[in-house]
């Protein structure tokens, strides 16, 4: 998914720092971009709860449409909504590539996928959306082991970062897999659930 607009400028104006790099623009200048961003602006309920659905949807760099299919099948699952539709999210391949510390941002998972670097049970998979069960086992394919960005990776540099319970990981061979079902106190992504389910059900 392409964005024109410059992560930093995102960052400030959603309140949260999207990769590593935003984080010291961010406390630098914690404050919308533009020339009124300090100064004081009027908000509404229906603002709160569309900021809060945009920051979702940015933590995990999704269309519109993504998140709003995503919402629709956590509606059919027994359990509270919200909860339901951080784990459709959470448990999508890209997110996990990412919380396995096999890339350093959301952008980059996504890129090692599209780009196939990735297997899932031994089968080469170039779709970012796929949704991933227990058991199912992620591993970087052998052709791409030597490639520098996984030479990081396997060296750690992004491991501290993301500790995911619900995941097996081996970052020396490359490989993560899905234990179980992952909850939402364990999920690190930084939005109040319930308005996004009250957005949508509007």
């Amino acid at each position: 998914m392409n964005q024109t607009r410059p992560k930093v400028k995102r960052s400030r104006a959603l309140g949260i720092a999207l990769t590593p790099k935003c984080v010291r623009y961010f406390e630098r200048r914690p404050f919308p971009p533009g020339q009124h961003g300090r100064a004081r602006r009027t908000t509404s309920d229906y603002k709160v709860r569309l900021l809060e659905k945009q920051r979702l949807k940015a933590q995990y760099d999704l269309h519109e449409g993504q998140l709003r299919r995503a919402f629709d099948r956590a509606v059919r699952r027994p359990g509270k909504t919200g909860e339901e539709l951080i784990v459709e999210l959470e448990t999508r391949l890209d997110a996990l590539v990412l919380r396995a510390g096999l890339a350093r941002t959301i952008y980059q998972a996504r890129q090692i996928v599209t780009h196939q670097h990735v297997t899932v049970n031994g089968r080469r998979l170039d779709r970012p959306s796929a949704r991933l069960q227990p058991g199912d086992v992620i591993a970087v394919a052998e052709r791409s082991r030597g490639k520098a960005p996984f030479l990081v990776a396997a060296a750690g540099a992004h491991a501290s970062e993301r500790l995911a319970p619900y995941l097996d990981v081996s970052l020396a061979g490359l490989t993560a897999r899905l234990t179980r079902l992952p909850l939402r106190s364990e999920v690190p992504v930084v939005c109040d659930e319930q308005l996004v389910v009250e957005y949508y059900s509007r």
